[in-house]
């Protein structure tokens, strides 16, 4: 482990620091920089390896001078999944930024960013391995920090300013909660160790711990983007480099997935009542839901994935709240099947998000435009990324046999299973649960039909798609990785589960491995095989096999016919990119259905001809879509604050003796306090 550790760590240290020493040389930069990350990333996996496969938790530790401070680690069974995830996406990022941070050659400092790249990976990694509180905030406020200023990387753009600091405010009043939380722990135990926490002196009252329960949900809540704390994604993911938007979404806001674990599983020993497991039901519930809807009425690219993200935490939500639910039940094989189901969807979101927004940023680099409406026909002129990108798709719409498919299908699996829990309400609950998860999923594969079908089908529609050129190779490497293992954890998943498993065992105490893997292993099973069971190998050769069936009798059949080729018939018009199906026309049937929650807001204008008004000259069309939750919530909060911070100026009087007065007064009170 320390071999290991101190090769991640060190690597890590070379790439903030060597790029620095290299002046106006941004190709040994870039290669120096995202060569270290490369490094430390294979490092982290080797780390995360070791750690899964170990029979015990390692630990290191490093006293400091500080009080209450301890540089402390913990590799146990879930930190090493996480660190893995963060290692295995760091690596193919890393490969990816080789290429893509070439178009930002003499624009801005690429010793800089891939400086910060490197503490962004450094701070992620020691976030899953602290095991002191202290050591814990320190490195969460650091990666906090450290991903600000990767958002505001293109600063000279007021819209990229804008989004970065709404995205530091919010990440800190996540933070001002973590605070809370981890100083109630603290109370409660005289220390700042995690095994302090782990074993307090004397057990927190029932009402503290309802009080850390609902922190730790607001404060890592926040950073996981669930609803409604979840505004500052669709700012911030679409303002940063692709490549760090990439890890933002799909490895840093699943830290807080890590912690929620930690704190709930670890920390409490899972003893908490089944209202809990119910909260966070609900609030991954709303979360995919409201997620997918506000997906679906993006045309930018990257604030469409970061929607996505927003659903996908909350699907993950639901398997880990279905698994506390039971576990308060006292029905623990059912808690592990919830738990595995959420962990995998981690992994598989972490590895699909990353791969698509590899994808839009790859559309970027050939079009420079986020905008979708701006795309078409990109299939044909970039076929490597569209293949990737598709890929990617049909996994984040969970469609076989890709992995998010598997880790959605163990959900509802989890879900399904609430007959077994003796309370009514809890029975009927958890399928509704599930009807919202289907309709989730509809809703994402109408989302990247939408996505796939608008940027790379048909006819380009501007200049920027007519001329785009594929992306570097680096670029291409890292998305056909991620594809690769989206393909692999569909297809084999039997492999993964054990793997998974040991991590939720070490949290509830309970395996169910032996019970899941059926058919000799080629099969995956709920438990209990006879509810039902799902065989992923054999589920995609007979995909394999049709697909192979469908082409052969195409190509037997047109070697009999002779070709011919024309003009696409268009009612006697020339086919025109103008005829295509736009982004908003697609989903305008949504948007009439789900219109009191999107309250659309369209502005049509029309010139008319001035030899007759029934013959339009110009129409121009406006949609806007209310973000409610800014709308009726943030909004306000924001306009009552900046009020008061008027008001409070008249304290700044400007006056030196004033001041003086001020300071005076305060010593009194203090004074007055201690006596």
């Amino acid at each position: 482990m320390a071999i290991l550790f101190f090769l991640m760590v060190a690597s890590y240290a070379a790439g903030l620091l060597l790029p620095l020493c290299c002046p106006a040389r941004p190709k040994i930069q870039n290669l120096v920089a995202h060569g270290s990350a490369a490094f430390g990333s294979l490092g982290g996996i080797g780390l995360g390896i070791v750690g899964l496969f170990g029979p015990d938790p390692l630990t290191m530790s490093v006293p400091s001078a500080l009080p209450l401070l301890t540089f402390a680690v913990r590799l146990d069974a879930l930190s090493s999944f996480f660190l893995l995830t963060i290692s295995l996406i760091g690596l193919a990022a890393s490969i990816y930024a080789v290429g893509y941070v070439t178009a930002w050659y003499g624009h801005i400092s690429i010793a800089l960013l891939g400086s910060l790249y490197n503490g962004f990976l450094l701070t992620m990694t020691l976030v899953t391995l602290a095991d002191d509180g202290f050591f814990f905030l320190i490195a969460w406020e650091l990666m906090s920090l450290v991903s600000y200023f990767l958002v505001v990387t293109e600063h000279e753009k007021a819209d990229v300013r804008h989004a970065g600091l709404f995205y530091l405010i919010m990440t800190h009043v996540g933070t001002a909660f973590i605070i809370l939380t981890f100083l109630l722990l603290f109370e409660g135990s005289g220390s700042f160790s995690f095994d302090a926490f782990r074993h307090p002196e004397q057990p927190l009252p029932d009402g503290i711990r309802t009080t850390v329960f609902v922190l730790a949900l607001v404060g890592f809540g926040t950073k996981a983007g669930v609803v409604p704390l979840h505004v500052w994604l669709p700012y911030a993911h679409p303002a940063a480099p692709s490549h760090i938007s990439a890890l933002m979404s799909g490895v840093m806001i699943k830290t807080a997935i890590y912690a929620l674990l930690r704190v709930y599983f670890d920390f409490f020993g899972g003893q908490f009542p089944w209202w809990w497991g119910f909260v966070v039901l609900v609030v991954g519930a709303v979360s995919a839901l409201l997620g997918v809807m506000y997906a679906l009425m993006e045309h930018d690219l990257k604030s469409l994935l970061a929607y996505h993200s927003v659903e996908n935490i909350g699907i993950i939500l639901l398997g880990i709240g279905a698994g506390m639910i039971f576990h308060s039940y006292g029905l623990d094989e059912l808690a592990v099947l919830g738990v595995i189901a959420g962990l995998y969807h981690t992994i598989n979101h972490a590895v699909f998000k990353a791969l698509l927004f590899f994808g839009a940023g790859s559309l970027l680099y050939a079009t420079h435009t986020r905008n979708m409406e701006e795309y078409g026909g990109l299939l044909r002129r970039m076929p490597w990324t569209g293949a990737c990108f598709l890929i990617g798709a049909v996994s984040i719409a969970a469609l076989p046999p890709t992995n998010g498919f598997v880790s959605e299908w163990l959900v509802f699996q989890s879900l399904f299973m609430s007959y077994q829990i003796p309370s009514l309400a809890m029975k009927l609950m958890l399928p509704i649960a599930a009807a919202m998860l289907a309709l989730t999923g509809v809703l994402a594969m109408t989302c990247f039909a939408k996505a796939f079908g608008i940027s790379f089908l048909a006819l380009p529609r501007t200049s920027h798609a007519k001329h785009a050129q594929e992306v570097p190779w680096t670029m291409r490497i890292a998305m056909g990785v991620l594809s690769a293992v989206c393909l692999a954890l569909g297809l084999a998943p039997m492999l993964a589960v054990p793997i998974i498993d040991r991590v939720a065992a070490s949290m509830i105490g309970s395996s169910i491995a032996d019970k899941m893997l059926a058919l000799d292993g080629w099969a995956l099973a709920p438990v209990n095989v006879e509810f039902s069971s799902l065989s992923t190998p054999a589920l995609g050769l007979v995909l394999a096999a049709t697909a192979a069936l469908g082409l052969g009798l195409v190509a037997c059949c047109g070697g009999t016919f002779p070709r011919r080729y024309s003009k696409t018939w268009a009612c006697g018009l020339n086919l025109t990119s103008r005829m295509e199906y736009s982004a908003a026309g697609f989903v305008q049937p949504i948007k009439r259905v789900f219109s009191t929650i999107y309250q659309p807001t369209v502005k049509l204008e029309t010139e008319f001809l001035e030899e007759s008004r029934y013959f339009a000259k110009r129409r121009r069309f406006e949609f806007h879509i209310a973000p409610v939750f800014q709308t009726y919530f943030y909004d306000p909060v924001i306009a009552f604050m900046s009020g008061l911070a008027d008001r409070m100026r008249i304290v700044q009087g400007g006056s030196l003796h004033l001041y003086l007065a001020y300071m005076f007064v305060t010593l009194v009170v203090l004074l007055l306090a201690a006596l």
